[in-house]
């Protein structure tokens, strides 16, 4: 079943984005924004030794810092100015949207229309803050702690870190929606996005390196890495792609002195609602153990050293709670972002029913059950693809670059896939545009 939208974005061409000199500028703008960006990732923060991190970076980069580093773009690794990222924001704003769904006073603001959506982002942007303080405090306590590391330690050196890791995440949260506003794409999604693959190729260089080298791998397993890779890829597009669309019938309807026939049309449900979401909060609690052993440093007691092994990547506790996260938070954020109830009520209003159901309670009864299969599905989807590579990088760990994991790969294609799709939708409105001008020129001629 394709739509008359699908098939006239069909028939695009070269000689279509050619002429469509807004998306250039768009295109244009966001690609020197994620310039900037990457720019930020080589600027490291005041006050330390670069060198003496990186030597200390060296034994980590398999554990917290290694992860941390994946969506970071390899500023964690340079204790850049951005090694925070926009992460705080992500988590910020995923704790805000279960927030409003269950605080009913924060769920009547989020109905307010327009105001109550920029009341929302006000208060994300506070948490965004908050959250960005105390990560900023605790890497800046965790540096202090590294011997040589810190050129002058005290308290000075604490405010400017904490100060300039917030002032990093602001600034990208700003630059994200100037990238969403006057370019192609999501601005934060397209951050995490290009840290991810601008790091991927010396990741790769590196693997490849090994394979020619005989270290750590040897060349059938890079060949079974590469065949898993590109199967994923296309298994996750495939996923991402995938929806159950549910028939919606509406009446006829007496128009002055016509009588409309019935329309059909679909209701589009993904397959995987939630995203990329409960990948990134699973894996984000699953390091606060971590995070919390290396911002006490060398003096924490024993057992929550023990308790830091057994959260560490690629352990497997990690590897079973993290399933069991992701499949926990793919079915809260499904509930969060469709509401079978409020679907239900706007088809009533609207005059549309499902054949079979009756409008009202029992369309929201039907709807909830297709979702909650669906979502089953999309959760053992999302867990498949996210433990196959930790379960890969368990055996070869200190072979396996840890940017080769399922939630980086998640992102990359979710982003793209999106980014595309909006390329597509500029080049229909483009196309529509100039079709609505031929029709306006030939109308005056006659």
């Amino acid at each position: 079943m394709t739509s008359a939208a699908e098939q006239f974005a069909s028939n695009i061409n070269l000689a279509s984005f050619a002429k469509a000199d807004e998306l250039k500028k768009r295109l244009l703008f966001t690609l020197g924004a994620l310039i900037v960006y990457r720019l930020g990732t080589f600027v490291p923060l005041p006050g330390i030794d670069p060198e003496a991190f990186a030597r200390g970076f060296q034994s980590q980069q398999g554990g917290l810092l290694g992860t941390l580093n994946i969506f970071a773009g390899g500023a964690v690794e340079r204790m850049a100015i951005f090694a925070l990222n926009i992460m705080p924001y992500i988590s910020a704003s995923i704790i805000m949207q279960l927030m409003s769904a269950v605080i009913p006073s924060l769920e009547a603001i989020k109905k307010e229309g327009e105001q109550g959506r920029r009341q929302i982002n006000q208060y994300t942007r506070y948490l965004t803050v908050f959250l960005a303080t105390m990560q900023g405090y605790f890497i800046a306590v965790s540096l202090q702690a590294q011997t040589g590391t810190v050129i002058d330690p005290g308290p000075f050196f604490l405010l400017s870190t904490v100060v300039t890791l917030v002032g990093g995440v602001m600034f990208l949260l700003w630059l994200g929606e100037q990238i969403t506003s006057r370019g192609v794409g999501n601005g934060v999604s397209l951050i995490i996005f290009a840290g991810i693959v601008a790091e991927l190729p010396r990741a790769i260089a590196g693997l490849l390196d090994q394979g020619r080298t005989g270290a750590g791998v040897g060349g059938g397993v890079i060949v079974i890495i590469a065949l898993l890779a590109l199967g994923l890829i296309a298994f996750v597009v495939f996923m991402e792609r995938s929806q159950r669309r549910i028939i919606v019938q509406y009446p006829r309807r007496q128009v002055g002195q016509r009588m409309t026939q019935g329309e059909k049309s679909h209701l589009p449900l993904k397959l995987n609602v939630s995203g990329v979401i409960p990948p990134i909060f699973a894996s984000s609690l699953l390091l606060l153990p971590a995070t919390a052993i290396s911002a006490i440093g060398e003096g924490s007691p024993d057992w929550l050293q023990t308790v830091g092994f057994w959260f560490a990547p690629q352990k497997p506790l990690y590897i079973a709670l993290y399933a069991s996260l992701i499949i926990g938070f793919t079915f809260i954020y499904a509930s969060v972002v469709f509401k079978p109830e409020e679907v239900a009520d706007n088809l009533k209003k609207y005059g549309g029913f499902i054949q079979g159901y009756r409008p009202g309670a029992r369309t929201a009864e039907y709807l909830d059950y297709v979702l909650t299969r669906l979502t089953m599905v999309g959760a053992l989807y999302l867990t498949f693809v996210c433990i196959l590579p930790e379960i890969l990088k368990a055996s070869y760990s200190q072979s396996i670059p840890v940017y080769i994991g399922g939630t980086s790969l998640l992102i990359v294609v979710s982003v793209t896939l999106d980014t595309v799709s909006q390329i597509q939708g500029h080049l229909v409105a483009q196309q529509y545009e100039s079709l609505i001008k031929k029709s306006k020129l030939r109308g005056g001629r006659r």
